[in-house]
């Protein structure tokens, strides 16, 4: 055999035999995952649509791994991982920000060649999404209603609507830690969105105003702010990818597509924070 036909030989240590040992493709599951993306019409940019919106749903499998154990070490006043949890969170959201710039790249007559063969199906229903909404306190009973059809789903949006949001969990930290955060705060309907209170911004007020004595709760603030921002990013993203794709067209789900993303821009999950900038 001349040299130039030779196999290339492998790393020294590598094993070239895995009849009983576990493979990458074996730990990340990888034919599933891999054989996952069924078209449902014969055109090229289906593929992309696909991939895009199934990685989107296993970032978020993340940020909800992450989300409920920073809300677990919150409750527990464990904030050093939490914090660590709550960055992980912001670096996923980057990412899922990113993935517009991709989707972004489907044209018009790109998406209308397989529009239909989508029915109904919209990320209006996304049941992790409705979850992380609801863990940042974005509370609303009728989206239960999409997922009766899937029972352990509708289990798991109810417990999360009827548990304590990311921010509840913070401001019950904050009366624990000696600040005045007012009763009917602390004992609200979690069950329901959260509204701005000024007996909470007098509190954040406080925490802003004497940094060297709250940096811990001061610290906390801004992972809070740092997590709003970069969802409003990835919302004002998604808002400026669906009408460059469908204009103004109504959303395959049924909802008013542009014009429902939009009305979503002005939801604050911490709006204290927020407001605690003026008044400084």
């Amino acid at each position: 055999m001349s040299d130039d036909k030779k196999p290339a030989s492998l790393p020294e240590g590598a094993h070239t035999d895995f009849a009983e040992d576990m493979t990458y493709g074996d730990y990340l599951q990888l034919d599933g995952i891999l054989s996952a993306q069924r078209p449902m019409s014969d055109k090229h940019d289906e593929h992309l649509f696909i991939i895009i919106h199934q990685a989107t749903e296993l970032w978020m499998k993340l940020v909800l791994h992450e989300m409920r154990a920073a809300i677990a070490a919150i409750d527990a006043d464990d904030l050093r991982p939490a914090f660590k949890m709550l960055a992980r969170i912001g670096r996923i959201q980057s990412q899922l920000i990113q993935s517009w710039d991709v989707l972004s790249t489907l044209t018009p007559a790109d998406y209308l060649t397989f529009r239909d063969a989508l029915g109904h199906s919209s990320g209006f229903q996304s049941f992790q999404y409705r979850q992380i909404e609801f863990l940042f306190g974005n509370k609303n009973r009728a989206m239960l209603v999409p997922h009766r059809d899937r029972p352990e789903h509708h289990r798991i949006l109810q417990e999360t609507l009827e548990s304590p949001t990311l921010y509840d969990v913070v401001l019950r930290l904050l009366a624990r830690h000696g600040l005045a955060v007012p009763e009917d705060v602390l004992n609200r309907d979690v069950t329901e969105r959260y509204t701005t209170h000024p007996g909470v911004t007098d509190v954040w007020l406080q925490v802003y105003r004497d940094t060297d004595r709250y940096w811990t709760q001061y610290e906390l603030a801004e992972e809070l702010v740092d997590l709003e921002d970069w969802f409003q990013q990835w919302r004002f993203r998604h808002v400026t990818t669906v009408e460059r794709i469908i204009g103004s067209k109504r959303g395959t789900g049924g909802t008013a597509g542009v014009a429902y993303l939009q009305k979503a821009l002005d939801i604050r999950f911490f709006p204290e924070l927020w407001e605690v900038r003026t008044v400084l």
